[in-house]
């Protein structure tokens, strides 16, 4: 399948249950997200708590999203590693379960030099030969991707194709189409700047918000491919309350929360990840209640989602 590098991607969550994958709830969110107008399903990300879990079970969470998708969705599906090796098996794993792009964090805790970045991303576009998305988080990584960097990465490597940008800074992702002449895809990595990145020039968002509301986050990019600005700010005012209550602690912890309270998924978090208490998990329901989302919103009938319309106000 031939990835659209636009629109609303979802990083999704890996739900757990008895301890291992609950690949029946992962399909049920792959079907929702099908017919929720979501451009792409990013398994394996921050998101989806790459970082705890084991290699098989990384490996068996993207053969379960694109087993689920059935061609019908694209999948991008996270390989990143701060080991270059491991980065490598990953995306060629990927690549050979049938994923139609790979996305590749930077390498965290190593703290590698500009040279060290690109040689690592290089390594990993020379050994498969699938279309790789980079993805720069110095928040969680230590360290910033620079724009020149990116540019070499996009000239020397054909198969680099687009970058998830959460520095917050637009910037720098200005510079980046800049230097890139415009040939990288630019996508938010930020739910709250998605709009922002998308009026200099980005194609759409890895959006961890799709996870609870797909439609409204494809809705608001739309609006704003079809010229709608109007209507693309005003879906991204209603969106920014429940975006900022799904950062009041680190991902993915407040938005599997809210999926659980809301009977999408049992919201299981492995450790050090723990539970949401006190007034922040009072914030985040109050957030979902003023956005018009309740439990009985999310039914699961016959395996999948059975969902009632939710307050819009577009």
């Amino acid at each position: 399948m031939t990835v659209r590098w636009r629109g609303s991607m979802v990083a999704l969550v890996t739900p757990f249950r008895e301890g291992g994958v609950d690949e029946a709830g992962l399909t049920r969110l792959v079907d929702r997200h099908v017919t929720s107008g979501t451009s792409a399903l990013v398994p394996c990300g921050t998101t989806g708590e790459s970082a705890t879990l084991s290699h098989e079970e990384h490996d068996r969470v993207i053969e379960t999203v694109v087993q689920a998708a059935r061609g019908r969705i694209p999948v991008i599906a996270g390989t990143g590693s701060n080991n270059t090796k491991e980065a490598i098996r990953l995306t060629k794993h990927a690549k050979d379960a049938g994923a139609d792009a790979a996305l590749l964090i930077s390498p965290y805790y190593n703290k590698p030099t500009q040279r060290g970045l690109y040689l690592h991303f290089k390594a990993v576009a020379e050994a498969v030969d699938l279309p790789l998305v980079l993805y720069n988080i110095a928040a969680r990584t230590a360290v910033n991707v620079e724009p020149e960097t990116v540019a070499k990465l996009a000239a020397d490597c054909p198969t680099i194709v687009a970058i998830k940008e959460a520095s917050g800074s637009l910037e720098q992702m200005s510079r980046i189409l800049q230097l890139t002449t415009r040939r990288l895809t630019l996508l938010s990595g930020d739910d709250a700047l998605t709009l922002p990145v998308l009026s200099i020039g980005g194609a759409g968002v890895i959006s961890v918000a799709a996870n609870i509301v797909p439609k409204d986050v494809a809705a608001m990019v739309g609006a704003f491919e079809q010229g709608k600005m109007a209507e693309a700010r005003t879906w991204h005012e209603q969106l920014l309350p429940l975006v900022k209550a799904l950062f009041i602690e680190t991902n993915p912890i407040p938005v599997k929360t809210a999926m659980g309270w809301l009977g999408m998924i049992d919201p299981h978090l492995r450790l050090p990840l723990c539970a949401m208490e006190g007034p922040n998990l009072e914030r985040l329901q109050a957030a979902l209640e003023a956005y018009g989302l309740r439990r009985e919103q999310f039914k699961v009938r016959s395996g999948t989602f059975e969902e009632k319309t939710t307050n819009v106000k577009c």
